[in-house]
This record gives structure tokens, C-alpha cells and sequence, in this order.
């Protein structure tokens, strides 16, 4: 094991700018940018708008807008999907249900089970999520350069679609 000397000279700017802290620095920045967006959205109904713009709504709220079916799923489904605890999750769905954007219903295909279904405003969020979405996209797209945005969401698909390729 390679011990390194509390004396050490200071090199070590790489803990700073290693692409793990880099994508999930851009992954905020992205996930903040789309949140501003939903909430100047005229689309979005007002009392999501102020949420949004009051930072209510955080990234973990938008796992149920990014993992959600649109024909609903089970809890612990969901909770999967989006890499999260059912404990969590259950909390998510329960501020989303709050809020109009979620409801939970009966399961026709299990009468002991119940699914997480978008309502009607659900939907409208759902929508506004997608225009926020496609906005940040090309703004990225302007500010780093399309050449290097197709490389980078490249690189990302492959990188992300060989998930436990290296465990």
C-alpha cells in the first residue's frame, strides 16, 4: 500500500479534478439548471413553480420524475430504478403525493399490492421535466461545443451502460 507522508508536497489537485468529482459536479450543476427551468415554467402548475424556486425540490424529487413508468410501478420497483432504499423512496413518493404529482392506487394485477401512478399535474411536471431537460441539453451543447458534447454523451452511454464491468 503506497503510504504518502503528511509532509508530502502539495500535489494532490488531482482529488479536485478526477472524473468521478467532475460528473458529479456537472450532474448537479445539470440537475439545479433543469430545476430553475421547472420553476419559470408557465406549464408547471404555481404551487410546484414555488416549490422549484424555493429549492423544495431537490435532485432525490427527481428520481420519481426520471424512474417512474408512465404506467405506474410498485414501490419497491421504483425504489430500485432509481438506486434508492424503499424507506426513501416511500418518503419521496409520500411529499410527491402531497404535492398532487403522485398517487398511490390499487394494483390490478395484485390486490395486496399498490402502484405509484403520475396524476393529471404529475404528468404537466412530467412534461415541464422534459422541456427543462432538452433546454440544459442545448445550453451544454453551446457552451462546451457540439463536437465535444457528442463525445462526452458518447462516452457517458458507453461508460454508464457497462455498469459493474470493472468489479
Amino acid at each position: 500500500m503506497l503510504q504518502i507522508p503528511l509532509s508530502a508536497p502539495a500535489h494532490d489537485g488531482w482529488r479536485q479534478t478526477h472524473l468521478g468529482r467532475l460528473l458529479g459536479h456537472a450532474m448537479r450543476r445539470f440537475d439545479a439548471r433543469v430545476l430553475q427551468l421547472m420553476a419559470r415554467n408557465v406549464e408547471v402548475p404555481l404551487a410546484l413553480s414555488n416549490l422549484a424556486a424555493r429549492d423544495q425540490v431537490s435532485a432525490a424529487h427527481v428520481h420519481i420524475t426520471r424512474h417512474l413508468a408512465l404506467q405506474g410501478d410498485r414501490l419497491t420497483d421504483l425504489a430500485q430504478r432509481a438506486g434508492m432504499t424503499k424507506q426513501a423512496m416511500a418518503n419521496l413518493v409520500d411529499q410527491c403525493e402531497a404535492w398532487g404529482l403522485v398517487t398511490r392506487e390499487a394494483d390490478p394485477l395484485d390486490a395486496r399490492a399498490r402502484r405509484v401512478c403520475f396524476t393529471p399535474t404529475g404528468l404537466a411536471w412530467l412534461q415541464a421535466f422534459r422541456d427543462a431537460v432538452a433546454q440544459a441539453e442545448a445550453e451544454f451543447r453551446e457552451e462546451v461545443g457540439q463536437d465535444v458534447a457528442t463525445v462526452v454523451a458518447i462516452g457517458l452511454e458507453a461508460y454508464a451502460g457497462g455498469e459493474g464491468a470493472g468489479s
